[in-house]
């Protein structure tokens, strides 16, 4: 499974409480696109690194320092931004959203995310999707459990066991991939887990 990296930029958001981290978290992930300049014309764009706050892009063309742009995203649609930052070869763009679209884009990246790390369907509704891709879940002592992926949700995932492993016990912290989660459900052939945050420790 690819790796996630999960490096801060070099601008960020002022972050007041462990829910802003949450959806400030920026990700990288290459979605092409096109963006409007002040004039209304549109080049081309590829994203390097994203949150619900703002994005980095590489584009042939680079807009002024502080030029509004809207821009168009594959996979998230339509957003206002204003350059903060520019290089020869791109630039830093801050959202311009209201709360409610910046919690969208965070359920939209997160599910972006996690339907590649964990082979779930594409979808656009953060809802739970049912599937039934292989995954192997690590547990705490090493042990590689294989299991099928019943159904995958932005905040969770829930499993069933193949062959004659037992399902780890509620509370333990255990690894699908690159995403850690707390078994919050377990009845010896299914369990299920709540996915935690980067910087959540195990306790």
């Amino acid at each position: 499974m690819p790796a996630l990296d999960l490096s801060v930029p070099q601008f960020n958001p002022v972050i007041k409480n462990e829910e802003d981290r949450r959806q400030y978290q920026r990700v990288d992930l290459e979605l092409e696109g096109c963006f409007l300049d002040e004039s209304s014309e549109d080049h081309q764009l590829v994203t390097e690194n994203l949150s619900c706050s703002g994005a980095y892009l590489r584009a042939a063309t680079v807009p002024e320092h502080g030029a509004n742009v809207i821009c168009y995203f594959d996979d998230l649609g339509r957003v206002a931004g204003r350059v903060v930052r520019t290089s020869k070869d791109g630039f830093a763009v801050e959202f311009n959203v209201v709360p409610h679209k910046r919690k969208k884009l965070a359920d939209r990246l997160s599910w972006l995310v996690n339907k590649d790390l964990m082979e779930a369907p594409e979808q656009r509704a953060a809802a739970r999707f049912p599937t039934g891709g292989p995954a192997f879940i690590a547990r705490k002592d090493g042990l590689q459990i294989p299991c099928t992926v019943m159904d995958i949700s932005l905040t969770g995932a829930s499993f069933k066991t193949t062959g004659q492993f037992q399902t780890p016990p509620i509370g333990e912290v255990v690894t699908a991939g690159n995403l850690r989660g707390r078994v919050v459900r377990s009845n010896g052939v299914e369990f299920a887990v709540n996915f935690l945050r980067p910087d959540e420790t195990d306790s």
